[in-house]
């Protein structure tokens, strides 16, 4: 997974690179707009990609016509910021976030980010599908017999990522 740590403003094509990301950080006070509209612009990057899907239809369409800047906690509340932290605190919070993903069954994250990505495209027969297949890959890793050995011994799991 990619994480995105934002302070201060991401407007345009940083707001399009955050989006893009799988996980958003945001410092108190950062500010996120789809500035192209205030320059005569049509948006790029992708953003008119990621923003309807994060936030439906209706609320990308006024973001993008109006170039309105969302604080933080409003993109909190949009659901495209994940989480909002104090400024001093945005590095030790993305570090912490970024090990605790590193720790856990990375294999088993790679077929659910690969699943997620895939999941607005499918149809639902589709996607059980693919569900199917990734589920089968992940049952024969040495993440998932380490996973199960921690479950019944009522331990932490090591994982390795094999």
């Amino acid at each position: 997974p990619v994480i995105a740590a934002v302070k201060g403003a991401a407007s345009g094509a940083g707001f399009s690179l955050a989006l893009a990301c799988d996980l958003i950080v945001a410092a108190e006070g950062t500010r996120f707009n789809s500035a192209y509209v205030l320059i005569g612009l049509s948006p790029d990057g992708g953003l008119t990609y990621f923003l309807p899907r994060l936030v439906g239809l209706h609320r990308a369409s006024q973001l993008f016509f109006s170039g309105d800047f969302v604080d933080a906690e409003k993109g909190l509340e949009m659901g495209f910021v994940n989480q909002v932290v104090k400024e001093e605190e945005l590095m030790e919070v993305a570090y912490a976030l970024a090990s605790r993903l590193a720790s856990a069954p990375t294999l088993a994250i790679a077929e659910t980010k690969q699943l997620v990505n895939r999941s607005l495209s499918e149809s639902l027969e589709s996607q059980m599908e693919n569900e199917r297949q990734a589920l089968a890959r992940s049952v024969g890793t040495d993440d998932f017999r380490e996973g199960i050995s921690a479950f019944f011994e009522k331990r932490k799991a090591s994982f390795k990522g094999r």
